[in-house]
């Protein structure tokens, strides 16, 4: 790649980084090369779809969040584990628009990204079970029941914003706390992880861009 091909690349990484941050991944992709101050095409000849530039922008940050699981699972106590990874990955989502957006979505074609976010579910995988194991969460708490405290999570992120934004703080604390044992009652049937995929999938497909000429 030449050398000025490159900068623009890395302009538009780093715009993106902003843009996402601020405003979701809902942001346009002209919003993006309005920031790094490129013109739209020479945007699509880096990134032809939204998908790449999101793998670009938060490959990085997804691996930051399988570090969390990752120390996590380090905590001799599973308990303190899980619950230091759900305020950890909550406040990064509150740190982060575009992130908050990215652990509700999913992206096929978004190969690093989704690679780091599946070897993050596995170590959950683990985390959970040795909770449960102490007594102290929940026997009926469901894997899926993550993607479901992300998605509040980032409802919460979002429409907050300036406004409020340590909101997120006492809805996590919440959360922790209805998912300690022993249970209170009952908890409605888990919606699985199909169907929560294919919410994930299709938000991540609402944020899609076409490519200018391609239709769409």
């Amino acid at each position: 790649m030449r050398s000025d091909a490159e900068r623009n690349r890395e302009r538009i990484i780093a715009a993106a980084r902003t843009v996402f941050a601020r405003d979701g991944l809902n942001a346009s992709m002209a919003s993006v090369a309005r920031e790094a101050g490129v013109g739209i095409a020479t945007m699509f000849r880096r990134f032809p779809t939204k998908e790449e530039l999101v793998d670009a922008v938060f490959s990085d940050r997804m691996g930051a969040y399988v570090d969390v699981v990752t120390v996590a699972l380090e905590d001799p106590d599973p308990w303190s584990g899980f619950v230091g990874y759900i305020e950890t990955a909550c406040a990064m989502q509150a740190a982060d628009s575009g992130f908050a957006d990215v652990l509700t979505m999913t992206f096929p074609t978004a190969k690093v990204l989704e690679e780091r976010r599946n070897r993050a579910y596995e170590g959950m995988l683990v985390l959970i079970d040795r909770a449960k194991a102490t007594g102290r969460l929940r026997e009926d708490f469901d894997p899926s029941d993550l993607v479901l405290i992300h998605m509040a999570n980032a409802g919460v992120v979002n429409a907050t914003g300036d406004a409020a934004p340590d909101a997120w703080r006492r809805v996590v604390a919440l959360f922790i706390q209805s998912l300690e044992a022993p249970a209170r009652g009952p908890l409605p049937d888990s919606p699985g992880h199909e169907p929560l995929y294919k919410a994930m999938l299709h938000a991540g497909q609402g944020t899609t861009t076409p490519v200018p000429g391609k239709g769409g």
